[in-house]
């Protein structure tokens, strides 16, 4: 809980990282630990006032408003050990934005089960620095490109890029087949739901779903596989991942949306996680408009993966 006092009512005044911010968004932020739950219900039961005023939880906050938070009691959780950002390689980093190259297995942020992701571990890390938030999301299995705002002008400006389609996101997945390279286009609406076991999943609803739009195109050929690349002109939850499945053509590694008796017959060539790598993101800086293009090669573990399929006979024959 930062620096907050569990144990009374705290007065916070609100400065410039809160600027705009949704007030639920806000405590969720500052309150580390609370349950989602517990945050909405102090904000229905008016305990959490802006102003002296009861407010809802899509009221934004403004620099200099006051804001009362009630006594907050929690459990003390025992934290994994932080990894120093040091260790992750910086592929960008100025005023404004940070972009790392995440491995694979780590998680950007912490909850359902998680005590610390890669957000946690870079703030730790970081101290001193007032201000540091998530642009966008990779699954925990994928590799590559994340990219993070240093600051609250900048984290708005590639938001709105990102809803206005004007960057340009680009993974790399193996999947199983010979991909049809007159097939690049997949327009298939997404819907998200959760599973009766609690888990989220995706799948293609055309009726139900948000439209979802990813153009693919064959890279590499590496016998009954195919490295693709995926540009994805909308973000939508596993977007990448249930486009392929959908087309019979499920990304090797998956455990989720994947075929579990292909992923087990390709442990033998080293693959220990899911092939997906995000492999280039193109925007414009949020603070002088440059043009800004990073790319991150796939590791030297899936390359190796690609060695080994191409070295198997049984693997290049159909």
């Amino acid at each position: 809980m930062n620096n907050l006092c569990k144990d009374r009512v705290n007065q916070v005044v609100i400065g410039p990282d809160g600027e705009s911010q949704r007030i639920d968004n806000y405590l969720l932020k500052i309150l580390k630990g609370v349950p989602k739950s517990h945050v909405y219900r102090i904000l229905r039961s008016g305990e959490v006032r802006v102003n002296s005023g009861r407010v809802g939880p899509s009221r934004r906050l403004t620099e200099g408003d006051k804001l009362r938070i009630p006594p907050i009691r929690i459990a003390e959780k025992q934290h994994a050990p932080l990894k120093s950002v040091e260790k992750f390689d910086v592929l960008f980093e100025d005023d404004d934005i940070l972009a790392i190259d995440k491995p694979a297995g780590l998680a950007v942020h912490g909850g359902s089960g998680i005590s610390s992701g890669l957000i946690e571990n870079i703030r730790a890390a970081r101290p001193n620095q007032p201000f540091i938030e998530l642009v966008h999301r990779l699954d925990k299995e994928t590799s590559g490109i994340i990219l993070l705002a240093k600051t609250r002008s900048a984290l708005t400006g590639l938001h709105g890029q990102i809803r206005e389609n004007q960057t340009k996101k680009i993974y790399l997945a193996l999947v199983h087949g010979a991909w049809d390279t007159k097939v690049s286009k997949i327009d298939l609406a997404l819907r998200k739901y959760v599973s009766k076991g609690g888990e989220r999943r995706v799948v293609v609803d055309r009726l139900d779903g948000k439209p979802s739009l990813t153009l693919v195109r064959s890279v590499e050929s590496h016998g009954q596989t195919t490295l693709v690349q995926a540009n994805l002109k909308t973000g939508r939850t596993h977007q990448i991942r249930v486009h392929l499945a959908h087309l019979h053509f499920p990304i090797l590694g998956d455990d989720k949306y994947g075929n579990f008796r292909l992923n087990k017959e390709f442990t033998k060539f080293g693959l220990r996680r899911m092939f997906l790598h995000a492999h280039q993101f193109s925007f414009s800086h949020p603070r002088n408009g440059s043009k800004i293009e990073l790319k991150s090669p796939i590791s030297a573990e899936l390359r190796d993966v690609l060695v080994s399929i191409d070295r198997d006979k049984s693997v290049r024959e159909t």
